[in-house]
């Protein structure tokens, strides 16, 4: 039997996965991390360009702060950030000046370990990127490569053997891990697929990363542990299961019933869990529950946190009975574009396609698939994110390029270099304000430097009753204030002034 290690996703992809990546505050992650720190996990997956652009936009908290202040209070883990191609916040393609100076900042902040995920498994832009963050960070930058799971007719074992070949020959990749975004990896193939990527890898060390949408990924980690893996990623508390990671306590058992051994400290793994379990409850999120397995999602795949928002999109169009319809749509559209692994940015382009086809369907005047096409659909088609893994349906390849909006895009201009950037918002800007502000739009970051400093401290046991004081202190002023519960009276009268 085997000694397992965890990496824990609560924070960066759980988060995402359940709450739409709103969900935490650093607050909430200010509190926790000295006691995750303890817990025994390898690593934490910490971050990402979205999840940073999500801290400025929604709650006007600075991620490079954030990123100082739990290194400060976790010296001890590993702090993972996860890269998609040389982007960062944007979808727009960054120049490599500017993707050095994103991964340099981040190592200066604190953050040591890295994925690089590229969704077409370009390895020229693999290589590079690890380059870059070596170059960083040095020895002490552990990177990590994807392997992004999916099911097509051209992702078969031998494909993520060739790839994970490419992953063994080169000095700046540590080690590499399966990535599972739709949850769709199940035990038998599981079974086929980690021996030849293991082989492959010639001996660097492979982790898996498998989300429990459909019920299967608490079985197949336990095969992949089995079969040599001894990196598994899990989720605590309200922060695992569902469309998150398997849940960490639950795999930590049956692991050690199937006879291995998994180094943590169970008391401090609780601790964790019922802390994530309170703040869903003080803040009404929703906690990830098991899952039962759903034949459709090995059709459209589109995982957890890119579905919740697709959710959301339909309920303010009015448009929630179409579910099912724009579903059909997204695996439709997936086979049309050479089968895109459904992981960011490409869920997001094969949904945004494939809800524009249903719209012009129903619309008052009628029309085609592909009357509209979203900018960015263009752009993946004439490959700006890479070349597919499968040709375009020559159809719809003529339906998308034929179109003038095409002919604008092809001819963009490259993007811009650091010194470029530091003309357009400025010489004395600092390279993370300047990076925030290359990503997002000007107004969002300046509401961020605007703000105060976030609150550092979270009691969710304290939650209602500042909700309350908040309400109150909205309120015209009352003569009277009564609490009424059982077993407890509390009356309060205004005194009168002459």
């Amino acid at each position: 039997m085997a000694q397992l290690e965890l990496v824990d996703v609560s924070l960066r992809d759980g988060n995402q996965s359940l709450w739409g990546a709103t969900g935490l505050r650093t607050a909430h992650v200010a509190q926790i991390a000295p006691v995750l720190n303890r817990v025994g996990f390898r690593a934490l997956d910490f971050s990402s360009s979205t999840a940073m652009g999500v801290s400025v936009r929604t709650h006007r908290e600075n991620p490079w702060d954030l990123l100082r202040l739990t290194r400060k209070a976790m010296p001890d883990t590993r702090l993972q950030f996860i890269g998609t191609g040389f982007r960062f916040i944007s979808w727009e393609r960054a120049h490599p000046e500017v993707m050095e100076l994103v991964y340099t900042s981040l190592v200066n902040a604190g953050m040591d370990r890295f994925v690089v995920l590229d969704p077409t498994h370009d390895m020229d832009a693999v290589r590079e990127t690890a380059r870059i963050i070596k170059k960083a960070g040095g020895a002490g930058a552990e990177v990590i490569a994807a392997l992004t799971y999916t099911v097509s007719a051209a992702h078969d074992d031998a494909f993520y053997a060739g790839i994970a070949e490419q992953y063994a020959n080169c000095p700046d990749i540590d080690r590499a891990y399966v990535k599972d975004p739709a949850g769709i990896l199940t035990p038998e193939r599981a079974g086929t697929l980690l021996p030849a990527v293991l082989g492959a890898l010639n001996g660097k060390p492979l982790e898996l990363h498998a989300h429990a949408s459909l019920g299967l990924s608490p079985l197949t980690c336990l095969v992949a542990a089995g079969l040599g893996v001894r990196v598994l990623q899990v989720g605590c508390g309200a922060l695992g299961n569902g469309t998150s990671l398997p849940d960490a306590e639950k795999l930590v058992a049956n692991l050690r019933a199937d006879g291995h051994t998994v180094d943590v400290d169970d008391r401090l793994l609780a601790a964790v869990a019922r802390y994530f379990d309170s703040v869903a409850e003080a803040e009404g999120l929703p906690a990830g529950q098991p899952r039962e397995y759903d034949a459709a999602f090995m059709h459209h795949q589109v995982a957890g946190g890119v579905m919740t928002t697709l959710r959301r999109q339909l309920s303010e169009l009015g448009m929630e009975h179409r579910f099912g319809e724009v579903m059909e749509e997204v695996g439709r559209v997936r086979a049309e574009l050479g089968y895109p692994i459904m992981v960011t940015p490409f869920p997001q382009m094969v949904i945004g396609q494939a809800l524009a086809n249903v719209l012009r369907a129903h619309s008052l005047n009628g029309g085609a698939r592909y009357d509209q096409v979203p900018d960015q659909v263009i752009r993946y088609v004439l490959g700006k994110f890479g070349k597919p893994t499968m040709p375009v349906e020559p159809s719809v390849l003529d339906r998308i390029l034929s179109r003038p909006r095409a002919t604008e895009l092809a001819s963009e201009p490259p993007p811009l270099s650091v010194s470029e950037l530091r003309h357009r918002f400025g010489e004395r800007t600092g390279d993370e304000e300047l990076l925030l502000r290359f990503g997002m739009p000007g107004g969002e970051v300046d509401g961020m430097v605007a703000a105060a400093p976030p609150v550092t401290h979270y009691n969710p046991d304290l939650q209602p009753v500042l909700r309350l004081l908040r309400e109150l202190a909205g309120r015209r002023p009352a003569a009277e204030l009564t609490v009424d519960k059982p077993g407890f009276r509390l009356s309060v009268r205004g005194g009168q002034r002459d």
